[in-house]
């Protein structure tokens, strides 16, 4: 079955950087755009950054324009969310997402916390 696991979160200072990864299983990954979300206390939960299949596409909401970098590894089965310049307004739970067949998979999310 479609499983997506995240990690790399954790508490970080202002200005600091992150990296996510997400490694997914039971399906083609190397055919499938990739996304990134994240979901902040009391928030809906938003769009942060999209990959396509071959990497060739990338883009990324406003707020983290300039300070976030998406990238995949297709032989890994690996997508990753470089964070950089990191803000207190970037905490949140940070999920990567994938549309498989007309369903929407989640992975269970990383907690990223940005405090001095």
């Amino acid at each position: 079955q479609v499983q997506l696991v995240e990690s790399g979160g954790g508490l970080v200072q202002p200005g600091g950087s992150l990296r996510l990864s997400c490694v997914v299983s039971g399906f083609t990954f190397s055919s499938y755009t990739m996304r990134w979300y994240r979901q902040a206390p009391g928030k809906e939960r938003e769009l942060v950054a999209t990959i396509s299949s071959t990497g060739g596409i990338r883009s990324f909401a406003n707020s983290v324009k300039g300070r976030f970098t998406i990238s995949r590894d297709n032989a890994k089965s690996t997508v990753y969310l470089q964070m950089n310049s990191l803000k207190p307004e970037d905490t949140a739970v940070y999920y990567c997402h994938v549309t498989y067949r007309d369903t929407d998979y989640w992975g269970q999310g990383t907690q990223v916390t940005v405090s001095s």
